[in-house]
């Protein structure tokens, strides 16, 4: 008996992140900040804005907040205003911005056909903690997951990202490729040089075959890797590496396993 396999996997693309640029996937949009400079942005969402480096000052209508840096910051939904200190780095990630016209994504072109396939960024989600505050979460407080020294993980409403921070290359030997059924992933190189391992299922139609690929990647740096694309990002080089995986909805897998650190500040509808 065969299985016939949908490998209608669209192409992707490594994008370079210019300071105030942005790039999206289908559920989401990232924002790389500038540093020193106000961002105004709004969202029906809760949105992260990932601090790598030093602080912020952080403004929602409640007044202003200075948030520490090496953290996630998860900012109420609504209207905010970031301003990153000196020469440090910020990214915001939202799976909405209503501030934002539709086609601002550096990106944006790879989106003129939406993919049937993907489930919504609203998973039902709701804040259960704190809801219309401003939560930072310090990254170096996060215990990583059991078998998963390198993966320290949180989420939103819509959100959840995994943080893996770590020195020199990575073990060739020991790479994950896998693929996701319904969701994208995204991949934000913020230090160290990667590559980007893609293979695209072998279907039925040998003419819709394709070649692997193995996109280079330096810092500041994002792909949106689609579902049912087999993938593993491996860090080559010495030095630090810190890549921050996003995707919308939260990953339920990882939160029924207990890998999100805070995953009890929130409730599912439903559930």
């Amino acid at each position: 008996m065969s299985t016939s396999i949908d490998n209608s996997v669209r192409g992707t693309a490594v994008y370079d992140l210019a300071p105030g640029m942005t790039a999206r996937a289908q559920n989401f949009i990232v924002q790389w900040l500038e540093s020193g400079k106000v961002l105004e942005a709004s969202s029906t969402h809760e949105m992260m804005l990932l601090l790598p480096d030093g602080g912020a000052d952080v403004r929602i209508p409640h007044g202003t907040i200075q948030v520490s840096g090496h953290s996630v910051v998860i900012l109420p939904a609504g209207a905010v205003s970031v301003r990153v200190n000196g020469n440090d780095r910020g990214i915001l990630v939202a799976s909405s911005r209503t501030d934002l016209a539709g086609d601002a994504a550096c990106n944006a072109n790879d989106y003129a056909q939406p993919d049937p396939r993907l489930v919504g960024s609203d998973a039902g989600y709701r804040r259960t903690r704190g809801a219309g505050e401003v939560h930072v979460i310090d990254i170096d407080r996060i215990a990583p997951p059991a078998g998963k020294p390198r993966l320290k993980i949180v989420q939103s409403e819509t959100l959840s990202i995994s943080w893996s921070d770590h020195r020199g290359a990575r073990d060739r030997t020991k790479l994950s490729p896998h693929s996701h059924a319904d969701f994208e992933q995204g991949s934000l190189i913020v230090d160290g040089h990667y590559v980007h391992h893609l293979r695209v299922t072998w279907g039925p139609n040998a003419n819709a075959w394709r070649d692997d690929e193995h996109l280079p990647a330096g810092p500041a740096s994002f792909i949106a890797i689609p579902a049912q694309l087999i993938h593993t990002t491996e860090g080559i080089g010495d030095g630090r590496h810190l890549l921050i995986d996003v995707f919308s909805p939260p990953r339920q897998d990882f939160i029924d396993s207990g890998y999100v650190a805070n995953s009890g500040d929130y409730t599912r509808d439903g559930a």
